[in-house]
């Protein structure tokens, strides 16, 4: 196994939608033992502490929540994601999926520095493919993949040279996705597979062919978690819970297989509401998670009593 050198950071961004509590998760996914977890695992850990949004003047909008404290934690986390990036692995806990726009931007622009493609592992329930102009509800945390690939409307937004090409992307998990954003996913050219695929077919044959892809193209891959993902029955502390979800069996398998790839480069842990946990059950499983996607098998896996 890959040794690598970890570097969490706190990402406590509380702005990407209305319901409040994601500000607590990188505190949750320490206490949950993360960088403990990965150390047993021979990996080197530093904790860089949490992230700050630039500095921004708040305005009022008719519909787009809190526009200007999300533009000013994606300058600072692009600039974070970039430079962590340079130095080993980021893992970026969250805080709520907004938080992407600047990993998965900071990624980009590591990836472009190195001649290298970068390839984007969304597992969500939904899509993340809106826009500023498209959503309906204004929660921004529903547009990372949107802005990343270039769409318009994000004005004020730091600029992107190059969009990541939508073949680069896959979603896995999908189960609620509404018009405008099905419109736009099916006129793309992201991968995208849904519970019912899932259910036919098995969750490791469209990873594993996304993975291939990854490996032939020698990209970075960037992989983003959200914990609706998960079933809510084992993951409960979110604000978005659709049932229905990946099993805790199909997230560990997607784990290790990322973790058998050796291709990961960086990791977003994101919408972790620790005000909406049962004792702190979905820390400790998304710990596991990002264990299993660093080298932890079944047969090091610990029992928990909760």
């Amino acid at each position: 196994m890959t040794q690598h050198n970890c570097i969490l950071i706190g990402a406590p961004m509380d702005c990407g939608k209305r319901r409040k509590g994601c500000l607590m998760g990188p505190d949750a996914f320490r206490t949950a033992g993360l960088a403990e977890a990965l150390r047993d695992l021979g990996h080197t850990v530093v904790d860089h502490g949490n992230v700050a949004p630039a500095d921004f003047t708040a305005k009022d909008h008719p519909k787009l929540v809190q526009l200007e404290e999300t533009i000013a934690w994606t300058s600072s986390l692009a600039d974070k994601s970039e430079s962590a990036m340079k130095e080993g692995m980021p893992i970026f806990m969250g805080g709520d999926h907004a938080l992407s726009l600047g990993s998965v931007l900071g990624a980009m622009r590591h990836a472009d520095t190195l001649g290298r493609p970068l390839f984007v592992l969304w597992l969500d329930a939904h899509t993340d493919f809106h826009t500023p102009d498209s959503t309906d509800s204004g929660n921004l945390h529903g547009t990372p993949l949107g802005y990343v690939t270039g769409r318009e409307g994000f004005v004020g937004f730091p600029h992107i040279d190059t969009p990541l090409a939508e073949e680069n992307i896959a979603i896995i998990g999908l189960r609620s996705v509404d018009a405008p954003e099905r419109a736009a996913l099916q006129d793309s050219a992201i991968t995208h597979v849904d519970m019912r695929e899932i259910d036919e077919s098995g969750i490791a044959k469209p990873l594993a062919a996304f993975l291939e892809k990854v490996e032939a193209a020698n990209g970075l891959l960037h992989v983003s978690l959200d914990v609706d993902f998960l079933d809510p029955s084992v993951a409960p502390a979110v604000g978005t819970t659709v049932p229905g979800g990946a099993t805790v069996r199909e997230g560990h398998l997607v784990m290790e297989m990322i973790s058998d790839s050796g291709l990961m480069t960086s990791l977003d842990l994101v919408e972790l509401n620790p005000f909406l946990d049962e004792r702190g059950r979905t820390a400790s499983l998304m710990v596991d998670l990002a264990a299993s996607a660093l080298g932890r098998r079944v047969f090091d896996r610990p029992t928990r009593a909760y």
